[in-house]
Formats: C-alpha cells, sequence, structure tokens
C-alpha cells in the first residue's frame, strides 16, 4: 500500500481529534450519529484529511466536551493545517515548535538527526539544556528555563523500543565543553550509557575529514509507516517543517553523505571513550 500524503499538522489536527473522541467515551459511529455525519467523515478527520469546516469541528469539539483553551489550538491546527510546510514561532515558556515536533516524534517509525555544535536534544542530560538555554535565550526568566528544561526531559520518554534513532553528530560538539568540563563529562557519559539501547545508532563525524555533508545545518528527518517523510529544521526561536519532494529528495541525500563521512558505531564509541578518559 502506497504511503499517503498527510500534512505534520493534519496529523497532529488527527490525533487530537481522536484523542478528544476516546475521552469523550463515545465511539466515532455513536458521534456521527449525533452530529448527523455520515461515519467516514469522522473517520477522515481522526486520518488527518480535513473534511469538515470550522463549525463543524467546533461542534465535534463540543459534543466532546474538550476544554476552551484545547478547542482555540485545535482550531490554530486546522487553519494551518491547509499549507504545506509551515513556521512556528514561541510563545512565552516552552516553544511551540517543541511540542509539534515530540507529536511527530511519537508518531514516527525511525529518526534521523544531524547536528554540528550541540549535543541532540534527545540525548542531553538536564544541566547541559540549562546551560544552553541560559547563554543562548537570555531572555527566559528562571521559570521559563524550567518548563523548558522539563518539556525536554519529558520528550526524551519517545527513547523506547519500538521506534529506532540514528544519531550523526560532529565531533565538535562532543569536544565543545558546554557547562565545564565535569558537567560535560557527565554528558558524554550519558551517552555512553544510552547507547547500550539497541534502537539507538549513534555516529560520529570527525573533525579530521574537513569539509562534510552536513555543512548546510542541523536537521531532522522523520520517517513514518503509512505517511511520506518530513524534514524538521529549527533555529532559536522557530522551527520549520518540510514537506515537499524537492527538500525530502535534498536531505534524503545529505543522509548518505552523513553516512559515507561518519565513523561506524563502534569506532565512535571509541572516540567518545577518549574525550572522556
Amino acid at each position: 500500500m502506497p504511503k499517503r500524503n498527510s500534512s505534520v499538522v493534519g496529523r497532529e489536527f488527527g490525533n487530537g481529534v481522536r484523542d478528544a473522541i476516546e475521552q469523550s467515551g463515545m465511539t466515532q459511529r455513536k458521534l456521527a450519529e449525533l452530529l448527523g455525519w455520515q461515519e467516514a467523515k469522522v473517520s477522515d478527520l481522526v486520518q488527518g484529511k480535513g473534511g469538515v469546516d470550522e463549525v463543524d469541528l467546533v461542534r465535534l469539539l463540543s459534543y466532546c466536551r474538550v476544554p476552551a483553551a484545547d478547542v482555540e489550538h485545535m482550531l490554530a491546527l486546522f487553519k494551518e493545517s491547509r499549507e504545506k510546510g509551515w513556521l512556528l514561532f514561541p510563545e512565552d515558556g516552552v516553544p511551540e515548535q517543541l511540542r509539534s515536533l515530540v507529536e511527530q516524534e511519537r508518531l514516527a517509525s525511525k529518526i534521523f538527526v544531524w547536528t554540528m555544535n550541540l549535543i541532540p536534544g534527545l540525548l542531553q542530560i538536564a544541566g547541559y539544556i540549562r546551560e544552553v538555554a541560559e547563554r543562548s535565550t537570555r531572555d527566559l526568566g528562571p521559570a521559563d528555563v524550567d518548563a523548558l528544561i522539563r518539556a525536554k526531559l519529558e520528550r526524551q520518554a519517545i527513547l523506547r523500543p519500538g521506534r529506532e534513532f540514528v544519531f550523526y553528530v560532529h565531533e565538535q560538539a562532543l569536544r565543545l565543553p558546554v557547562g565545564g568540563p565535569v558537567l560535560m563529562r557527565t554528558q558524554l557519559n550519558h551517552i555512553m550509557v544510552m547507547l547500550v539501547r539497541r534502537y539507538i545508532t549513534f555516529r560520529v563525524v570527525p573533525i579530521a575529514i574537513g569539509a562534510h555533508a552536513g555543512l548546510a545545518g542541523n536537521f531532522t528527518l522523520l520517517a513514518y509507516e503509512k505517511f511520506e517523510p518530513v524534514v524538521y529544521l529549527e533555529n532559536l526561536n522557530t522551527g520549520l517543517f518540510l514537506e515537499d519532494k524537492t527538500s525530502l529528495d535534498m536531505y534524503t541525500d545529505l543522509l548518505k553523505g552523513l553516512d559515507r563521512d561518519a565513523l561506524d558505531p563502534e569506532q565512535s564509541r571509541e572516540l567518545i571513550t577518549g574525550i572522556v578518559f
């Protein structure tokens, strides 16, 4: 069966509808009857296909007794789901792009990550997250930093069997003494512990090779069993999902280049051990 072209926001929207229905205790058939719809219309919504207008959506969420704040969020997703490739801007506290990235990671079957200057977020310890947040986002207050740390640590719950993770990391990220040598040693030891998990692959692009395939910048490619893959790009205060074929082809080629440039997993573990000790 070919993979469906269901947008990133469409999938998040569909999951929100599914959760609302499940929490209401009703079946899709029962809800369709109450709304006077065909059951297929509700099914399309759950699959992120759209098929209703904003008035219909509000009626559905009202029947499911969804709180007003969540209704507002769902309406925003509904509008964004009409777009291909979209930007997310953070509000106060935890960035909105982190919320959407977590949702897409939960749906993905395989996640590829490339980082040049920092340890990948899924592998960062609390002290490392705090140091990066306080140094790079000085407008965040202590409470916002604490909220960000909690959100990023909770995000790491995704690191469980059932999906595969492949991390490509430049050697510079391992040697950059974020928070000082003691914190960095603790961070690298944490990575070594995580690499015991068979579903995590960690490969280092060494400094010695010079120019490499990942010079264009960090990215994450999320692959799904039922959907086409998407690419996620993140800056200091924005996140961008790319879904068009040209971008996907380009980043797939970049992954192939990183695969050629990187040390194998065993060599990468040896390099980390050498840095730590």
